[in-house]
């Protein structure tokens, strides 16, 4: 029984030869080899089976190698050789490339996958067979990056489980490691919480940033202080989208990475209404831009531009000249420049504006007004409401 049980699919064929029995290509093969069939012999080829079936699971056998006497060898089907992750990994970006360009995918998606698997993934696994991954290479590639918020785990895992699930549409019968990696349960706790500007603060940042970079960048972050615009959207403004008239401004599209998209993040165009601070910093903007446009500097449509009158491609540019003045100027806590739209919003809540008309005029839902403005209204004094008015 034990040698029978150590030797199963493979037995003596005569005194000099030893047969093995195994499925390929849904066929069953008794090919031989001349070995003399001595107990080592037969253990050793029962090894060699073993990696025979690996390999045929696998789709990496060539039987012309294992049984180059076998006849008949010119039947069977090319064998491709088993790719790697890098490979599946440039074919799944190649996928959301030809999906980007019909519009199905955000630029800025595709590339936060691609910085992804160049930076956790690819130096790790990229040149290992794809199909031999194991779920605990996956788990402590992971694992192992401990300085990592929740988000950015949940993104790390989110791109290898897409990348991997790519791969395995090509192996439906076969389980993807990949599925079984699980993403953190994101709390209020986990996401940073908004710390809008007093208007005092905002005041005496407005001012520092004129001083300090002039008219163009001053009435730039004036204007985010009083429309509360996402910064994607409000250096993808035209002057078309401006209407001085009725005081309105359309925010159909955005600008990020350098690319422009013909949608808001959320997919929904909306009209803003202008309160009287915002019309006065348009106003200022279009009188300098006519100027500049004058001058030969300006030959765009943008509303907003560096002091060179160039278009603002990258949002960058105006991130360095805020955290200089914030920190060396004004010498102040520094806040990120999306607090600058919290501040709007929260200065809207605190004059007690409609929460419907309010959260239309942003881009988000009632609900998450409330969930994330609710501690920062609570806390407002009345001399500060009556700033704001």
């Amino acid at each position: 029984m034990g040698r029978k049980s150590l030797t199963v699919g493979v037995r003596a064929k005569g005194p000099d030869r030893i047969q093995f029995d195994f499925e390929y290509q849904g066929r069953r093969y008794r090919p031989t080899l001349k070995r003399i069939p001595s107990e080592a012999n037969l253990r050793r080829a029962h090894v060699q089976l073993k990696e025979i079936k690996r390999r045929i699971a696998l789709g990496t056998f060539v039987f012309a190698e294992e049984f180059p006497e076998f006849r008949d060898l010119d039947t069977f089907a090319p064998v491709q050789k088993p790719r790697t992750c890098n490979q599946v990994f440039d074919e799944f970006m190649a996928h959301n490339e030809a999906r980007m360009s019909k519009t199905d995918l955000a630029f800025a998606t595709v590339e936060s996958y691609r910085k992804i698997l160049e930076s956790t993934w690819r130096p790790v696994i990229g040149n290992q067979i794809f199909e031999e991954v194991k779920y605990s290479t996956l788990a402590k590639i992971v694992d192992a990056k401990l300085e990592i918020s929740k988000k950015t785990h949940n993104n790390v895992v989110s791109v290898i489980r897409c990348a991997f699930e790519y791969g395995y549409r090509d192996h439906p019968g076969k389980s993807n490691p990949a599925s079984s990696l699980k993403c953190f349960r994101l709390t209020k706790k986990d996401r940073p919480a908004p710390e809008p500007f007093s208007i005092y603060e905002a005041e005496a940042l407005i001012a520092a940033i004129h001083r300090d970079w002039g008219e163009a960048q001053g009435n730039y972050d004036e204007f985010r202080f009083f429309t509360g615009l996402r910064p994607s959207e409000q250096i993808a403004l035209l002057v078309q989208d401006c209407d001085l008239t009725q005081g309105k401004l359309k925010v159909t599209k955005a600008r990020v990475m350098n690319r422009d998209k013909d949608r808001t993040k959320t997919g929904v165009d909306r009209i803003v209404e202008l309160c009287p601070r915002a019309i006065e910093v348009l106003k200022r903007q279009l009188v300098l831009r006519e100027r500049m446009k004058l001058a030969g500097k300006i030959k765009h449509d943008h509303l907003f531009f560096r002091a060179n009158g160039k278009p603002i491609r990258l949002l960058r540019y105006c991130y360095d000249r805020w955290r200089w003045t914030l920190s060396m100027t004004v010498k102040g806590r520094y806040r990120e420049p999306y607090n600058a739209r919290h501040s709007f919003v929260s200065w809207n809540l605190m004059l007690s504006k409609n929460l419907l008309w309010v959260a239309k005029q942003h881009g988000h839902s009632v609900q998450t007004m409330l969930d994330v403005y609710a501690t920062w209204i609570d806390g407002s004094q009345s001399e500060d409401i009556e700033a704001i008015r």
